[in-house]
């Protein structure tokens, strides 16, 4: 929980320091996303569809370049393709920290994400069991996308964030340890509205 509060606080302090600037806007985004597991260990899956939803702050660098811290509120998860009716589902708040390259409105972005695990649970029908305890509660990972997104007004958008963190904690019997090679891959397709700049 401390990770998570000083996490925004440096948002915060970076969006708030940032406004005295005049090449920088804050805004809202959400949307749908469309998520599943990858990885060596992942088994047969297929994807599971959620919301994303959250604030940035973005920060001209040039005009060309742009920094944009977010906090998001994320949900991701899986569905299993020979159970029927069963599923993971987990949520984090999302830190991405996108480096953006800006053609008049036109975007490219890059950049890694750190993303805190708030809670988890596989379900079955209506059976629900908490399994947060089993992953790892931070997951850092990457983001790739595109979008159309001015200072002022709205704007969409599609990315990508792909997991680097292993989801399943180590587990040792004995003398062995086990790690499954699990991580989270999601698509994010996001609306967007700006305020000032």
């Amino acid at each position: 929980m401390k990770k998570i509060v000083s996490t925004l606080a440096l948002v915060a302090g970076l969006a708030g320091a940032a406004q005295a600037q005049s090449n920088v806007s804050l805004g809202l985004k959400a949307g749908p996303s469309y998520a599943s597991y990858v990885g060596k260990d992942a088994g047969n899956l297929e994807g599971l569809f959620g919301f994303h939803a959250g604030a940035f702050a973005n920060i001209g660098l040039s005009s060309l370049f742009a920094f944009q811290p977010e906090v998001i509120y994320s949900q991701k998860g899986t569905k299993y393709k020979d159970v029927s009716d069963a599923r993971t589902r987990v949520s984090y708040l999302d830190v991405p920290l996108s480096f953006h390259v800006n053609a008049d409105g036109l975007f490219f972005e890059a950049g890694p994400q750190v993303g805190f695990l708030l809670s988890a649970k596989n379900e079955f029908g209506n059976v629900s069991t908490d399994v947060k305890d089993q992953l790892n509660s931070v997951d850092f990972g990457y983001l790739v996308g595109l979008g159309y997104q001015r200072k002022t007004g709205p704007g969409i958008g599609l990315r990508y964030n792909g997991g680097l963190t292993n989801l399943p904690k180590e587990v040792t019997v004995g003398t062995t340890t086990v790690q499954n090679r699990v991580r989270n891959s999601v698509f994010q397709l996001y609306l967007t509205y700006s305020f000032g700049g």
